[in-house]
């Protein structure tokens, strides 16, 4: 497959007639319509002065119109697309912060973004939907946009098109520019590895304001030409309606989402068996192995387990597909970026010894914006140092071990929060767990477990400790466990270690 790095040349891969965007109950949209609302977006921009290199804020909702948008601004500006649950204050942290020049918004929002961006000085364009004209096609501001062809209009290689923040649950969010080449890179990288072609149909229910959705859901379909159904964001109950819906051959979420799912299941036989799955693929944060194992009775299809963080556009290793080895419990092996585990000193260790994930690779982000202390600890000998503990064995098969800052340090004893989630998780009444450290007076840290029960079950917090005593050593038990309906979750359904104890109260 040949590579690119821009995505001008990325939207080229489409065939004119086939179909890029599809969406609930509207008609799609070839790779040609796709390709002249990019064009046309771009003149309006361009029309507006705004060009390479210009941060365009973009607040709408999940769904076919952000996902052109997305692609449109990228291709010839620096797409910042932020989550829409931002509250005002969030707003101006986020568009301060990138020193937006516009921000792209629904026809009439009523998002706080738009008084934020009055008070900034931002220009605000609005969008209004087209849907006739197809999935995703949009005008813009009050122009159409002109169709004469004005090169310099679309990004060069080393422009950045995407600016996104790092979760920032323990310090200030550092800006991640990922460049054109950063991001054809990643697709090129996951489309690969997924082995699409253009008879291949996504599902997308990940948000489009997150690396996962982004590249996974939106950008790597595109660079094999396949087409992508863009869903209004997950919801559990609409999943297999849109599943009969939109036939996919395919569908990428977060461990929380495939959980969520699975519920559900039981009653939707019929429609998981008139749509045969290639592959399910999971991201973000870790996937137990029970619930592959369940996923995949379920689906008759194998699960794909990732992992992927925004400073490398999103996926740096993968499991591979069926007839290669899949080793669940690991994220699998390097899939596109190299990588290595290195030691605190900056040595790289041999096969079978722990230590901190590092990665190097042409979708790697050159830096933190404005960050030099950031970049000064990031970067070791050309290696992006990733923040996560893991190891790597003899035949390249990468599994993490932990977040470095996620690690409990209970009085100098090192517990895996990760390693208690996958013992409590063989719990028969336990759906749903996530381990953190609870500060202690004496230790600095305990073990702590935050439990959401399988619907119709019951079990005891003692019960609970006895049963994690029976496999693990006793300073790894959980001293106290949070009995929950739900586990709090970060904006793309992340469950939150860090800072889970404040939450909570403990």
């Amino acid at each position: 497959m040949t590579r690119v790095s821009t995505l001008r040349e990325l939207l080229a891969k489409g065939a004119d007639a086939d179909v890029a965007i599809a969406a609930p109950g509207i008609p799609p949209l070839s790779y040609a319509g796709l390709r002249a609302l990019v064009d046309r977006s771009l003149g309006v921009l361009n029309g507006m002065g705004i060009g390479r290199n210009d941060r365009v804020a973009i607040v709408l909702p999940n769904g076919p119109e952000m996902a052109t948008a997305f692609v449109a601004i990228a291709s010839g500006a620096t797409a910042a697309p932020l989550n829409p649950a931002y509250r005002a204050d969030e707003f101006e942290f986020y568009m301060s912060d990138i020193n937006a020049k516009a921000l792209v918004v629904d026809k009439g929002s009523e998002s706080p973004a738009v008084a934020v961006a009055r008070k900034l000085g931002v220009p605000v364009i609005e969008l209004a939907a087209d849907p006739a004209q197809g999935a995703g096609s949009f005008t813009l501001g009050d122009r159409a946009g002109g169709d004469s062809v004005n090169n310099g209009r679309y990004a060069d290689p080393d422009d950045v098109a995407l600016i996104l923040h790092t979760s920032g649950t323990t310090s200030r969010p550092k800006i991640v520019p990922l460049a054109q080449r950063n991001i054809c890179a990643s697709a090129g990288n996951i489309a690969e590895t997924l082995r699409f072609s253009t008879g291949d149909r996504g599902l997308n229910i990940m948000p489009l304001f997150h690396i996962h959705g982004l590249m996974a859901g939106l950008l790597a379909p595109f660079s094999a030409g396949s087409s992508v159904f863009c869903t209004t964001g997950f919801n559990a109950l609409r999943f297999f309606a849109w599943m009969q819906e939109a036939k996919p051959t395919w569908y990428t979420a977060v461990p929380t989402m495939h959980q969520a799912i699975l519920t559900r299941a039981t009653q939707n036989k019929t429609i998981i068996t008139q749509t045969p799955l290639r592959f399910v693929r999971s991201s973000s944060s870790s996937l137990p192995p029970q619930v592959i194992a369940e996923l995949e009775a379920t689906f008759n299809a194998p699960v794909v387990e990732a992992y992927g963080m925004t400073e490398a556009s999103h996926q740096m290793a993968s499991n591979p597909l069926p007839p290669a080895t899949r080793k669940p419990g690991t994220v699998g092996v390097a899939a596109g970026p190299e990588i290595a585990i290195m030691d605190e000193a900056g040595t790289l260790l041999p096969a079978n010894a722990t230590g901190e994930i590092v990665i190097r690779g042409a979708n790697v982000t050159a830096g933190y914006e404005n960050n030099p202390k950031a970049n000064g600890e990031a970067f070791t000998g050309g290696w992006f140092r990733t923040g996560d503990q893991g190891v790597m064995d003899g035949e390249g098969y990468v599994s993490i071990t932990g977040r470095l800052k996620e690690i409990i340090n209970r009085g100098g004893e090192k517990v895996s929060p990760r390693e208690v989630d996958e013992v409590l998780m063989d719990h028969p009444a336990v759906q749903q767990v996530v381990t953190f450290a609870m500060p202690h007076d004496k230790l600095g840290e305990e073990v702590a477990a935050a439990v959401v029960l399988r619907e119709g079950k019951n079990v005891s917090e003692k019960e609970l400790r006895e049963f994690v005593g029976g496999r693990l050593a006793a300073f790894k038990v959980p001293r106290k466990v949070v009995f929950l309906p739900e586990i709090p979750k970060g904006a793309t359904g992340k469950l939150q270690r860090i800072g889970l104890a404040a939450k909570l109260g403990l």
